[in-house]
């Protein structure tokens, strides 16, 4: 029986993994990634107002794999040979690969290592969240670019919710008054992917709650209490930045086509150009689809969707006519509150500040995790 590699137990390898179960598959799933766990970063937003800890956002998968007959392999991927892909763990062959590792951040600017990525990790925003409760006052910056050779690889929502869930932080402390948050970004028109109405809504806030901004100037890089542009420094006692994004390193000895941007070329079956039986599915992908087309979770679920059943498709022999729907959903969070954004090809939705979006978010991920918990 056909064979089934997945790389990455990140949120399209695990929909992956659904998807083939729930299309009828029994044969043999093997899935490769560094540890049996889910992690769940779009609620690190919450870890600075300490409602949510490692352990909560920090998934076991073990009864998960056991539920849906999955071979888990611990390791890390080390590069792709014909049919078979070595790891730092011993090689694993396969029939049929679906490619979900996701993707890992630009790291060029000079001093960047000393600035809080958050979609790095726990850790990371931990680190932060600590140094954030000894501050008695100062500047934070927060901001977010992307990739040059790829501007649709990058992720610049998290950075909105922090701010403005700092902010909030800050103003339930009594704090608020203390200190100086500024927003900066190379774009002159920040997050304008979520849409024209999104863009004056989000900037119409920061003035609302007396957030500077500092845009439309490019990033020179970091040092000490200073954020430098081409538009002049920011001087900032704590910075925040999520740059652009690029393929895991192992991809660039893989034989995969690649993008001028580092990411994996597919088709809008999300099937590799040039490989029948290989898939990329989120952010380590370079998919056909709008200039807004988000990498989130949301946009690595369809395409992991997609794959799978496209994979499924050519194993029997027939047509791979699956596509992915280009979308966006998007809760800008602000701990209390949040905005509610939509897009798709035919509409574009713009909600405002509600705090019902805020349990929205929250019953979210309640729902969303139910299934691997």
């Amino acid at each position: 029986m056909s064979k089934i590699v997945i790389i990455g137990s990140g949120f399209g390898g695990l929909t992956a993994v659904r998807t083939l179960r729930r299309q009828g598959y029994t044969g043999p799933i093997t899935l490769i990634s560094p540890r049996p766990i889910l992690f769940y970063y779009p609620s690190l937003i919450w870890v600075p107002a300490g409602l949510r800890t490692e352990a909560d956002l920090t998934i076991p998968l073990n009864g998960f794999f056991k539920d849906h007959n999955v071979q888990h392999h611990q390791a890390n991927v080390t590069s792709l040979e014909a049919n078979k892909i070595q790891t730092d763990n011993g090689s694993v062959e396969f029939d049929s690969l679906i490619i979900a590792s996701g993707s890992r951040f630009i790291r060029k600017l000079p001093g960047i290592d000393d600035v809080c990525i958050p979609c790095e990790g726990y850790a990371t925003v931990k680190n932060y969240s600590d140094s954030l409760a000894k501050l008695d006052g100062g500047t934070l910056a927060f901001g977010f670019a992307s990739n040059p050779k790829e501007p649709i690889a990058m992720r610049g929502g998290p950075i909105f919710e922090f701010l403005f869930g700092i902010d909030t932080l800050l103003r339930k402390q009594k704090r608020r008054d203390k200190f100086e948050l500024v927003f900066f970004s190379p774009a002159p028109e920040p997050g304008k992917r979520l849409g024209e109405k999104a863009v004056k809504a989000l900037l119409g806030e920061m003035e609302k709650q007396q957030i500077r901004t500092h845009l439309g100037h490019k990033m020179k890089g970091f040092s000490t209490g200073v954020v430098h542009t081409e538009g002049g420094d920011i001087t900032s006692d704590l910075t925040m930045f999520m740059p652009g994004m690029t393929g895991p390193t192992w991809l660039e000895n893989s034989g995969l086509p690649l993008s001028e941007g580092g990411l994996i070329q597919a088709n809008a079956h999300c099937q590799v150009i040039g490989f029948e039986n290989i898939y990329a599915v989120g952010d380590c992908g370079s998919h056909p689809g709008p200039q807004w087309m988000p990498k989130q979770a949301h946009m690595a679920d369809l395409q992991a969707e997609t794959a799978a059943k496209n994979l499924l498709a050519n194993q029997k022999g027939l047509a791979q006519n699956n596509n992915f729907n280009s979308e966006l959903i998007c809760i800008v969070d602000t701990l209390n509150q949040g905005m509610l954004v939509y897009r798709s090809p035919n509409r574009t939705i713009m909600m405002p500040k509600m705090r019902m979006f805020n349990w929205a978010k929250r019953f979210f991920e309640w729902y969303y995790l139910r299934a691997y918990r």
